[in-house]
């Protein structure tokens, strides 16, 4: 008897499947999607619930205009399937907007205290007027035509004035090669520090993972910071140790002279440490070319 039920509830079962796809496939879109994966009728009719999912999430992203007004059950994505053998495998695959957001997170990781003006500083925005920074504008330019046949190629260690303009010149290089895909980061020094001590037991070695190995690294006013062994040896030495060693070009603004930097590096609240202040001077000198910006304040 039980035997009989069981048998009973399956044909039950086969039916209402049976049901559901012939209702399915009078849905042109539904009838394409198994098409283009190419599976017999028996695989899509156990799966026809998913497929209909698969099909109203395409149809949302059609008229889509951005992320914020996705419709779909996981924001920015599609649950889209896979054929393995007579099974299929739903995944979440990224719509265009979310795979554009994605870039934007992991390669314009910014922390300022202006981030608007850096963020969107371009080189056509540079003023040329100032026979001054005529030098910097000019190393800037050719970085960006050499970076694109030579990925190994040395940064700056560029130092000046006060409001001169050193940030949003190489911010304005960096954001022009993130366009092409190029993985940069732009850090304010003093911050990342508390940003990374904030973080110690939660994301940190995500994100010194992130300014070891991005394509192209500015380290914007070194030299501000409150000096320790830890912000010295553990974080700038390990950073810049990685980066010589993977030839990653790595890019400084600076208030100080890179001798200026050294006696700052040296002095901790506790100790002197010439030795170890030389050392990341060293490391410095071997990624950089050192440039100077001497001109008016535009903060005023």
């Amino acid at each position: 008897m039980k035997k009989a039920q069981e048998i009973n509830n399956f044909k039950n079962s086969e039916n209402e499947l049976l049901k559901n796809y012939n209702e399915a496939v009078k849905d042109k879109n539904f009838v394409a999607l198994v098409k283009k994966l190419k599976i017999s009728d028996e695989i899509a009719m156990k799966y026809t619930s998913k497929l209909e999912t698969t099909v109203k999430e395409l149809e949302n992203c059609k008229s889509c205009p951005n992320l914020f007004a996705c419709k779909n059950k996981m924001e920015g994505c599609v649950s889209f399937p896979s054929v393995d053998d007579s099974f299929l495998h739903f995944d979440y695959v990224a719509c265009k907007y979310k795979n554009k957001a994605l870039f934007e997170e992991k390669h314009n990781t910014l922390v300022f205290d202006e981030p608007e003006a850096i963020k969107n500083a371009r080189m056509s925005d540079i003023d040329l007027s100032d026979k001054n920074r005529a030098k910097a504008i000019k190393w800037i330019k050719n970085f960006y035509t050499k970076y694109q046949d030579n990925k190994n190629i040395k940064g700056c260690y560029l130092h000046g004035s006060f409001g001169s303009g050193k940030t949003f010149i190489l911010a304005a290089l960096l954001n022009e090669l993130a366009k092409k895909k190029v993985s940069t980061t732009i850090i304010y020094y003093p911050e990342m520090l508390r940003n990374l001590k904030e973080s110690f037991y939660d994301d940190f070695d995500i994100k010194m993972n992130n300014l070891k190995k991005t394509d192209i690294l500015l380290i914007d006013d070194i030299g501000a910071e409150t000096v320790t062994s830890w912000s010295r040896d553990e974080i700038l030495g390990t950073i810049l140790q990685y980066r010589m060693d993977s030839r990653l070009p790595t890019l400084f603004t600076s208030n100080l002279t890179i001798d200026e930097l050294e006696t700052h590096l040296a002095n901790t609240k506790t100790s002197v440490d010439i030795v170890k202040a030389k050392r990341i001077i060293e490391r410095i000198k071997q990624l950089t070319e050192d440039l100077e910006l001497v001109s008016e304040n535009r903060r005023k």
